[in-house]
């Protein structure tokens, strides 16, 4: 073996020789003819040349020479002080300590140097040298101990401190808006001024209004949109019908929630001797919403619709999403039809996607529908009805169900994951929080959504075409190992390759564990284990799903990436092509829509978590009966049969408790007491933390840690 000095002045002769090109650790190693024995300790010499700045690493994890060329991605925070840095070229996630930060806060874009290689599951680490620019000048926050600034953002890990005469007349308890206007203060929280009183804390009114400032999902629309969409008809106007096929006499039907006022797709059915023909027909926003104009970037801009709770932030003007955009029944509509013809075995031996023009016969509700399914009957109280109707929704139920087979027998994994109903009072206050019942009818249109989507996918995948696809990737090779340690506790395991595992694996040990206690919670874990589906110009399939192609073309009224489609969908249809110009454009719409996606669902969660605190609040002192959903160093999370969640500290527990994390357990030193997901038990509410948004709890069965009087 080489010494270690020897090896060091090797390599870095090496690294700056003139004709040098950058490579990876395991292409020097080949080069070197170093053993496979020892290549740990190269991989430890190369760490120490990096921290020592004696050689670089670059995006792609190439040994480059050390000449100060920086890396540069988005900081994400944590609530403990650390974060994470993802790079700009390769999209890879580096660990960042909360001592090599430099003053970054969540969603800052830094440059940064690699200080140690990704090993095995572990990943790369970096250091922040510089904050390139700041993801925000203000934040939103609560006032608390008079001067600071609680920022509503869990990933900004600061307080923000307002000086006496930068309060602005806020006190303890108002949400407001700061500019923060020193943010590098050496050992010091960073400074601002308070700009907006905009609620208080005590007030349900304020907030959903208070979230929606803090995520940035205006309601307001701009003013030059106002003065576009004045234009805009409110009914198909005659020239509009050229071209297109007429399925107005089609029996067309849509269902929706009771509630639901942006109706983006209908669905009709004809069934046969040979099998059925299904019909999608799907909103023609692309019609009204024309590509450039300042409705069409402000839709850009927003990426999605919010839905949030009993109110809806809409990605386009109501003029449109409730109106000549909407699929409402008894009034002729624009629309992109996928007309398919299935088999009596729900497999598609014919298809077209074709520009129509529908007309709607009614709005049907997930509960009518599923009224007739259960009692193959119409309601009584219904005096007007086609003699047709009920026979249309049993034909639907029983392709949705040949449907349902063939996801099944493909591998398609169905998390069934409880969501809650949470109602709210005239006030905003929330008076109820319950488990939310899925019902078969929400299946069928479900079932007839996602072939919709995997047939158009399919098409222009096949045909070259430049698009937008929905991609869900396989799991990362440690994840699944990491999974299988965590799964052997409770005598499960997903079979088959790590590195090729199929969906079908994850639906068997869903299948497996049904009915079982720890139900939930392996659910919950496997869950995690998954990849983040987005958006891609890349055809890469979905996992989850079990699909070699899948996109998402069913909602433009709600969603951007569908109604992007769907001029490529026109034109394609028309034989126009621009296939350049959609090449330029599409990345920057796929990363926009994936991050404004993700948005609006940490705002819809953070306006659940708020409210369920709220709910909790009249039941302290009062004990319920629980599961173990979650478990770290810190924190046991208990989940209530109502979906609401709380925490118990570990720092509350009599005892000096170790945790597993492969087996995701507590357990004390001296009494072996453990503490483990999917585990019963009982908890007491002490405490509600409106600001955190987080229901305290502690064990009912005395095991608190007692305090010293």
């Amino acid at each position: 073996m080489i010494e270690k000095s020897k090896r060091e002045k090797l390599l870095l002769e090496f690294v700056n020789e003139p004709s040098y090109k950058p490579m990876k650790l395991k292409d020097i190693a080949g080069l070197f003819g170093v053993p496979r024995t020892e290549r740990e300790e190269l991989n430890l010499l190369v760490n120490e040349l990096i921290s020592k700045k004696k050689i670089s690493i670059d995006n792609e994890g190439r040994i480059t020479r050390n000449k100060g060329a920086l890396n540069t991605g988005t900081f994400s925070g944590t609530q403990r002080g650390f974060g994470f840095i993802e790079c700009d070229e390769n999209g890879e996630e580096l660990f960042v300590y909360e001592d090599e930060r430099h003053g970054a806060l969540n969603g800052d874009k830094v440059e940064f140097v690699i200080t140690k290689l990704k090993k095995g599951d572990k990943k790369g680490e970096a250091k922040i040298v510089k904050v390139i620019e700041r993801a925000n000048s203000t934040i939103i926050g609560t006032i608390v101990d008079d001067h600071f600034c609680v920022p509503r953002d869990k990933k900004i890990d600061t307080d923000i401190y307002i000086p006496t005469k930068k309060l602005n007349g806020a006190v303890n308890g108002h949400i407001v808006e700061v500019e923060i206007t020193r943010f590098d203060i050496p050992g010091k929280n960073p400074e601002g001024e308070v700009v907006e009183i905009i609620g208080h804390i005590t007030d349900p009114s304020d907030d959903i209004k208070v979230i929606l400032r803090a995520f940035g999902l205006e309601t307001e629309i701009p003013f030059e949109v106002e003065e576009e969409i004045k234009n805009v008809p409110t009914e198909v106007l005659p020239n509009e019908y050229e071209g297109r096929t007429d399925l107005r006499d089609v029996y067309t039907v849509t269902i929706d929630g009771a509630d639901t006022k942006d109706i983006d797709d209908a669905v009709s059915i004809e069934k046969h001797e040979d099998g059925f023909r299904l019909i999608v027909s799907i909103a023609d926003v692309s019609h009204y919403v024309k590509e450039g104009t300042a409705l069409d970037k402000d839709a850009l801009r927003r990426g999605t619709s919010a839905y949030l709770i009993d109110k809806v932030v809409p990605m386009l003007p109501r003029k449109l999403s409730n109106g000549i955009c909407s699929l409402n029944p008894k009034v002729d509509r624009l629309a992109l039809s996928a007309i398919m013809d299935l088999d009596n075995k729900g497999k598609i031996v014919n298809y077209s996607i074709e520009e129509t023009v529908i007309r709607s016969r009614r709005k049907m509700t997930y509960d009518e529908v599923q009224y007739m399914i259960d009692n193959e009957t119409v309601p009584e109280e219904w005096d007007n009805y086609e003699d047709i109707i009920l026979q249309k929704f049993l034909d639907m139920n029983e392709l949705s169900l040949l449907l349902r087979k063939k996801r099944d027998k493909r591998g398609g994994i169905d998390f069934d994951i409880a969501e809650c109903k949470i109602t709210l009072d005239e006030n905003g206050k929330c008076i109820d929080v319950k488990p939310y019942e899925r019902k078969k009818s929400m299946e069928i249109i479900e079932e007839f959504m996602l072939l919709a989507n995997e047939t158009v996918a399919r098409e222009f995948c096949t045909n070259n075409v430049p698009f937008v696809y929905r991609v869900h990737e396989k799991p990362d090779n440690e994840k699944i190992q990491a999974l299988n340690i965590f799964l052997s506790n409770y005598g499960y395991r997903l079979k088959g390759r790590k590195d090729d595992i199929h969906p079908m694996e994850f639906q068997k040990l869903l299948e497996e564990i049904k009915d079982t206690q720890e139900a939930g919670m392996i659910t919950r874990v496997t869950l995690r284990s998954m990849k983040q589906a987005k958006y891609q110009v890349e055809c890469l399939g979905h996992f989850g799903l079990a699909l070699d192609y899948y996109c998402h073309f069913t909602s433009p009224i709600r969603r951007y990436p569908d109604l992007q489609i769907h001029r490529i969908i026109k034109e394609y249809l028309h034989s126009e092509q621009r296939a350049k110009h959609y090449n330029s454009i599409l990345p920057d719409v796929c990363k926009q829509c994936s991050k404004m996606e993700r948005n609006a669902e940490e705002a819809e969660r953070e306006i659940e978590a708020l409210k369920k605190t709220e709910f909790m609040e009249q039941f302290i002192g009062e004990t319920f009966e629980g599961i173990i959903s979650g478990v770290n160093s810190w924190n046991i999370f208990v989940e209530l049969p109502n979906t609401v969640s709380g925490v118990v500290r570990v720092s509350d527990l009599n005892g000096d408790f170790i945790y597993d994390k492969e087996s995701y357990t507590l357990e004390c030193k001296a009494t072996k007491r453990r503490f483990m997901l999917g585990q019963k038990v009982s908890v007491k509410v002490v405490g509600v933390d409106k600001i955190l948004k987080e229901v305290n709890f502690v064990f009912a069965n005395g095991n608190r840690k007692k305090k010293r009087k």
